[in-house]
């Protein structure tokens, strides 16, 4: 195992709600020090990166109808779906650099799958790919100096719901030279049946388990308020909606689809002064996007300052940036 990975604590979560499960990563990012990893599960659920317009990414009401959830998680990247097929992997530990990498952190995933036979690769930006074929999608969060990775791994999750309401980008497709979710997706358990899913989850814990000699994590009393009030805000119409993110309340909005990620701004100009901006878009970045828009407000698109967007939307140069804003 990487050293990342030696000193461990394991958690698996039995609950599905969404809103839950996503809390006690925040908690354990937040308020440990140690080094978790941690294995989950959400009713059926699409969890939007903390960057994306819900209305943009969800096709709410096919979501509605079928009673599928919608949450927000910390991380950026792109939406993904999740249901009783599909397994959550989390590490949180300590950050060992500022920059976004996933190869050290996916690597033991890697190891547990080829130990089942399925050698997949890491692939991309943040997929696990198997033949071709997309089996995770990995997103990172960093806060004091600690970092929060998480991953989905499809066993046997519903594809067709998932194409269904999940709305790709024309963008994305045409980057991809692919026509649906469904095409690039595969499930694991076409290799590995007759295993369930639950058998699934107890190899992946065995292997972590045995590799790095984690010991389950027991949360103490007083997480339990922490978590709950972090659950009622994951819930809320606030978090998930992000009336802040709202692109209608612009006056112009480009967008544009990097080899790092989609990115879309929306500007309210005062002549040539930006009154006010908005970055949405499946980008990393290692900073919040909101420092980034603090610091354009007021600014003039004739001179803008020499901000270097990288820490906020990782791999974007200033010069990018700027023709972004302008052209």
């Amino acid at each position: 195992m990487p050293e990342i990975w030696l000193i461990m604590k394991f958690l698996r979560l039995s609950t599905t709600d969404p809103y839950y499960n996503l809390a006690v990563e925040e908690y354990l990012l937040r308020n440990t020090e140690e080094e978790v990893f941690m294995l989950w599960q959400n009713a059926p659920t699409v969890v939007i990166g903390k960057n994306q317009n819900a209305f943009a990414e969800v096709a709410l009401p096919y979501a509605r109808e079928n009673g599928i959830l919608v949450a927000r998680r910390l991380s950026g990247g792109g939406a993904v779906y999740h249901d009783g097929g599909n397994v959550n992997y989390t590490l949180v530990c300590a950050a060992k650099a500022e920059s976004v990498d996933y190869a050290p952190y996916t690597r033991p995933i890697l190891d547990a799958l080829a130990s089942l036979g399925i050698l997949a690769t890491l692939s991309g930006r943040n997929d696990l790919e198997w033949e071709g074929k997309k089996i995770s999608g990995n997103a990172q969060y960093r806060a004091g100096g600690r970092l929060l990775h998480h991953g989905t791994l499809l066993f046997d999750t519903d594809v067709e719901r998932m194409n269904a309401v999940l709305r790709t980008d024309r963008e994305k497709l045409a980057a991809r030279a692919v026509a649906s979710h469904k095409g690039r997706v595969e499930n694991l358990a076409t290799r590995l049946f007759p295993l369930s899913v639950d058998g699934f989850i107890d190899r992946i814990e065995h292997f972590v388990r045995k590799g790095t000699g984690a010991e389950p994590l027991v949360l103490p009393d007083d997480a339990a308020p922490v978590i709950e009030a972090l659950r009622a805000r994951n819930a809320s119409d606030a978090w998930i909606y992000a009336e802040r993110r709202y692109l209608r309340d612009y006056t112009l909005t480009r967008r544009k689809k990097y080899p790092f990620g989609l990115v879309e701004v929306a500007l309210t100009l005062s002549g040539e002064t930006v009154e006010a901006v908005r970055f949405t878009g499946d980008f990393f970045g290692t900073a919040p996007i909101e420092t980034l828009e603090s610091a354009l407000v007021g600014a003039s698109l004739t001179t803008l300052p020499s901000l270097d967007p990288s820490p906020y939307i990782a791999g974007m140069t200033v010069g990018e940036l700027i023709s972004l804003l302008t052209e």
